[in-house]
């Protein structure tokens, strides 16, 4: 695909497809050409504002935009896998807005399906890119820290009542809703990322406050693989507004956070024999000064990916990891007992 133009459609023009559009504008060689929604709204809203195509219907999208390369997947979370299978099955390269799907048997059928087709599976999983995450991975896997102690991932937001009534969809438990899949998954993603596989998790959640059947606030321990410990707070309930979403790894040589309200500011970065602080926020300047940056990223990585033939960072398989753990830790919180990862495939559904 070296040398053309790099063809995209949208399905779903909620939130995160803004997101994407604007990131699009920026990324050389990319062309938004088509998006579809139920809502017809939504949609002519949407449509006038891109001057692109636009469609009711998922099916006739496909059939009628057969030059799409890509499309772009930001519906309600139920919908992510069957939509994602149908488009590697016209020769579509998927972009997956986060969760990769609601249960492991669901994100198998639909990597094997792209596998299958020869396409890519890229899973908006947008924290890894940040260059403050990147530079401390760089530092974990090169033994920076020594031996790492532990690692917390904290997510402290707030959603009030007419977030859940605006898509009531956020709210519901069996469509992908709460806190934990719905918000905070993707600092559980960063953690696990970063620290390494997971041997067991520990987990409580409750629905504290919004009128809605998923979780509002959820806890997890972590016995990570290697020995260190995690802890995962993620809580949509803190009164008045967002406060911070932070990721802190503490080891004997080193102690790093990395947080804010929008998540990338360098806190703290302490190290014996690694750049020091003042270097550390030089490299990182300017990263997060934009909500989209981190969906041109992904983009830019797909792209990138098409183009030379191989993965995105991000792929199918690396996007099941925080599926995973999160499944795992409502497994725990409704058993009362830890549960040990990998979850069986037929047991890791999101209803279980």
């Amino acid at each position: 695909m070296t040398g053309t133009r790099i063809k995209f459609g949208i399905v779903g023009c909620g939130h995160a497809s803004k997101s994407h559009a604007r990131a699009l504008l920026q990324l050389p060689g990319a062309e938004l050409a088509a998006a579809c929604d139920t809502d017809a709204g939504a949609l002519e809203n949407f449509t006038r504002l891109y001057s692109i195509s636009g469609y009711l219907h998922y099916e006739e999208m496909l059939e009628k935009e057969k030059s799409l390369d890509v499309v772009i997947i930001c519906t309600p979370s139920e919908l992510h896998s069957e939509m994602g299978i149908m488009a590697a099955h016209r020769g579509k390269h998927v972009l997956m807005e986060k969760p990769v799907a609601l249960s492991l048997e669901n994100a198998d059928r639909l990597i094997s399906a792209c596998e299958k087709e020869g396409v890519s599976l890229s899973v908006v999983l947008q924290n890894r890119f940040r260059p403050a995450m990147q530079i401390l991975k760089i530092a974990v896997d090169g033994g920076k820290f020594g031996r790492l102690s532990h690692g917390v991932a904290t997510v402290r937001w707030n959603r009030n009542d007419n977030y859940y009534n605006r898509c009531p969809w956020r709210g519901s438990r069996d469509k992908g809703g709460g806190v934990l899949m719905n918000q905070a998954i993707h600092s559980v993603d960063a953690l696990q990322w970063i620290m390494g596989g997971v041997d067991n998790v520990t987990a409580q959640t409750a629905t504290r406050y919004r009128p809605i059947d998923a979780e509002d606030v959820g806890l997890a321990m972590l016995n990570f693989q290697g020995g260190a410990l995690g802890l995962i707070e993620a809580a949509s309930t803190v009164y008045p507004c967002n406060l911070e979403e932070t990721i802190a790894i503490f080891g004997e040589r080193g102690t790093v956070v990395i947080g804010n309200e929008k998540g990338g500011k360098i806190r703290a970065w302490d190290f014996c024999d690694f750049i020091g602080k003042e270097q550390a926020m030089y490299i990182c300047a300017g990263a997060e000064e934009h909500n989209d940056t981190g969906h041109l990223a992904v983009l830019r990585d797909l792209t990138d990916a098409m183009q030379k033939g191989c993965r995105p960072a991000v792929d199918g398989h690396e996007g099941r990891k925080s599926l995973e753990l999160v499944l795992g830790i409502y497994q725990s919180a409704q058993t009362g007992r830890p549960v040990p990862l990998p979850l069986p495939v037929d047991g890791g559904n999101y209803r279980d």
